[in-house]
């Protein structure tokens, strides 16, 4: 192995050899026969060119020196920006004590490996502070309803990363937190509208999926790729659609509980039989429940209110079509009473009209019973008022009609000879014979005013 020489060494043996080759050079000058003035002009000649070669090694170790230089001033200034920049501000203070002692190469040689763990450094915290911005914005996204908000905290991170410090870093965290339990919160009561929503619509019957959907495409289960919007337009498009569903709950219920009363009412009046009831259970329960005591899905749809409705209808017409039945019945009823008791029955009531007027439907047959009710009422007291003068006709007619039987029974000649029913015959003959002979008398209790109502009566 070579041993490296002093530079003293090396210019004395360097100093050494020029002067041989010099001496060299003169004797072949000599022996060829140069002029003094020739070799004075070529020695000057070799002068000038070793000391071109002398200045052109000077200027490439200058321009080495200065290329090193640079780098280590460039590495150094990228160190500092870098230590700035992760606020380790005092890490590099053992090589700035050395900086005016240690030769340019050392310099570059100890200033390299912290460059690079300083830019490893600084890559691995642009990536936490990346992953904290992008989680930021898009928590702060979902909160605004992605309007692009205002934050400041955003806004400085897309600059040049300036401050990527610890002290930095644990500001961005303290805000993700805030955020995060902001969006928690928000999903909770989010959560909580949702489920309202899910219940009323089963009450009432409706699309839950298209319902949220109308509000934001977000909030439908089915949509996995989209996070769930919790801006505070959506808040209040699902409190919009709580309102609308409630006020829509209210209308129903008491739609329904109106008409569950008349299927009760139906009920009672038809007599319905039991098995006829339970259908429609369900649609009267409502009658014994507040409205938040309404859960059971679809007992307020449309389908369970139109299937009530149609029974309400069947039954008024089943209704109308017996009490048609029953208001000419007791028309029937009233033209008898009139008849034995000689009153003239009230037009308005007969059984045409009434047929017409049920068939109209301009008039409730419930009034039109009622009427002639009023009218079977109206006849009997005034039967009770000619009850005395009724009996005394009953009793005149019942003479009148024994004293023709009577005479024609003596005008028969066979009614003495023995056969069947012969002697019932006698006995009726006996007892006519005594009722005719009865009849001046009726005639003598009767004062000319009674008579007159008598004959009136039987007109």
């Amino acid at each position: 192995m070579l041993a490296f020489e002093s530079p003293l060494a090396t210019s004395a043996r360097t100093s050494t050899s020029c002067n041989v080759l010099l001496r060299e050079l003169q004797q072949i000058w000599s022996d060829i026969g140069e002029s003094e003035a020739d070799k004075d002009r070529m020695l000057l000649e070799l002068e000038r060119e070793c000391l071109e070669v002398y200045r052109r090694k000077v200027e490439e170790a200058a321009n080495a020196k200065a290329r090193l230089h640079q780098s280590v001033a460039a590495k150094e200034a990228e160190v500092a920006t870098l230590m700035a920049a992760l606020g380790q501000l005092n890490l590099h203070s053992p090589i700035q004590k050395e900086k005016k002692m240690a030769p340019l190469k050392e310099k570059l040689a100890s200033i390299t490996p912290l460059l690079e763990d300083l830019r490893t450094k600084k890559e691995e915290r642009r990536k936490q502070f990346a992953d904290i911005k992008n989680q930021i914005e898009k928590i702060s996204g979902e909160i605004s309803g992605y309007n692009y908000p205002n934050d400041t905290m955003i806004s400085c991170l897309t600059l040049e990363d300036q401050d990527l410090s610890l002290r930095r870093l644990t500001e961005f965290q303290t805000r993700l937190q805030t955020l995060q339990k902001e969006k928690s919160d928000r999903l909770h009561k989010v959560l909580e509208y949702v489920n309202e929503v899910h219940l009323l619509c089963g009450v009432l019957g409706l699309d839950f999926a298209q319902t949220v959907s109308d509000v934001h495409p977000s909030l439908q289960r089915a949509n996995q790729e989209q996070s769930t919007n919790i801006s505070n337009g959506t808040f209040e498009g699902l409190e919009q659609t709580i309102n609308k569903l409630k006020t829509e709950r209210r209308i129903r219920m008491q739609k329904l509980k109106d008409i569950a009363g008349q299927l009760f009412e139906l009920w009672n009046l038809m007599d319905s039989p039991q098995a006829e009831k339970n259908v429609f259970s369900r649609a009267t329960s409502i009658l014994r429940l507040s409205e938040p005591e309404v859960t059971e899905p679809g007992v307020l749809s449309t389908e369970m209110i139109e299937q009530a409705s149609t029974e309400v209808e069947r039954l008024t017409k089943l209704k109308a079509s017996r009490m048609k039945e029953l208001v000419l019945k007791r028309r029937s009823e009233m033209e008898n009473i009139c008849r034995m008791t000689h009153i003239k029955p009230d037009a308005s009531t007969s059984a045409e009209k009434s047929n017409a007027l049920i068939d109209s439907g301009l008039v409730d047959p419930s009034e039109l019973l009622a009427n002639i009710e009023a009218q079977i009422t109206k006849v009997k007291d005034e039967a009770l008022s000619r009850k005395e003068i009724m009996d005394r006709i009953d009793r005149w007619l019942l003479a009148c009609e024994e004293e023709n039987w009577l005479e024609d029974y003596n005008q028969d000649e066979n009614r003495y000879n023995a056969g069947r029913g012969a002697h019932i015959n006698l006995k009726r003959a006996e007892k006519a014979r005594i009722t005719v002979t009865k009849i001046p008398g009726i005639y003598s209790s009767y004062s000319s005013n009674s008579l007159m109502d008598m004959f009136v009566l039987l007109s």
